[in-house]
């Protein structure tokens, strides 16, 4: 859900950013280290603690064997990430090791008891502690978030959309953020195609009040979609707290997103600490 999160942790425990990470969503978790790891947290709004010592969130932490590693929600924010050097080795499946539910494809959801296999590695492990993002992530409670007009944008009054504030519905879930808000009135009637869809498409149904798709997005859709939300704010996005963050749209361009991206993905440096903090 949160790219952004997920990159991060992978960057502070030197795995490339493809590689395999936990998401943990809208609740804490607790795990027990079978081996020495090193291990990354991040997701706003979470609490790190290891043996019931608290320590950072956004940083790499060698954590000994048999350590217990507690993930536990604590303030606004929907998303954390857990990272460990080497990946989680979960089974491929069409070249992913990630889970798609709604297709029953990848690894099952995490049970009490499963394992998780960590990819070997040769890195002397204490050396790669102490890392952290050289600047902040910041995730506003209330963003204002940039799109780009959409295919079917004529169908409806864009200025009603950019002035109006939604909240996200409690019925949201991985698949799109239903907003709720004053509902957009079409106009102009009849349906469309069916027609290729992505992450960040505004759809409008009938009822009028917007779903934007999310990371379990189907790659078709029928219902009109009036906006794009860019790829450097859906993190913004995903992490605006369900039903007490407000949210507003304002639009760009396509060259403006392509900066904001690359802006976003700048922000990735790594900082060094005192490894002596770090080794737990």
């Amino acid at each position: 859900m949160d790219w952004l999160a997920h990159r991060a942790a992978n960057l502070l425990v030197n795995n490339p950013p493809e590689a395999a990470t936990l998401e943990i969503g809208y609740t804490s978790a607790e795990f027990l280290a079978l081996t020495d790891c090193l291990i990354a947290t991040t997701g706003p709004g979470f609490a790190l603690f290891i043996n019931e010592r608290p320590m950072q969130m956004w940083a790499s932490i060698f954590v000994r064997k048999n350590r217990r590693i507690r993930l536990e929600k604590q303030g606004p924010g929907n998303w954390a990430y857990l990272a460990a050097h080497g990946g989680f080795h979960t089974p491929l499946m069409l070249g992913s090791r990630s889970t798609y539910v709604l297709a029953r494809l990848g690894p099952p959801p995490l049970a009490p008891g499963d394992l998780l296999p960590i990819g070997a590695s040769r890195s002397h492990l204490p050396a790669l502690a102490a890392r952290t993002l050289a600047s902040p992530i910041n995730y506003p409670l209330n963003p204002t978030l940039r799109v780009l007009p959409g295919p079917q944008a004529n169908y409806f009054s864009l200025t009603a959309f950019y002035t109006s504030t939604y909240t996200i519905s409690p019925t949201s879930d991985r698949t799109g953020y239903r907003l709720l808000g004053p509902p957009l009135e079409r106009h102009r009637t009849g349906e469309i195609l069916s027609e290729g869809m992505v992450r960040g498409n505004i759809q409008v149904p009938p009822d009028g009040f917007p779903i934007v798709m999310q990371a379990d997005s189907p790659t078709t859709g029928g219902y009109p979609k009036i906006a794009a939300l860019i790829t450097a704010d859906q993190p913004l996005l995903a992490q605006t707290p369900i039903s007490t963050g407000t949210i507003r749209f304002r639009e760009t361009t396509i060259e403006q997103a392509h900066n904001a991206l690359q802006q976003t993905v700048n922000q990735l440096t790594i900082q060094h600490a005192d490894i002596t903090a770090w080794d737990w």
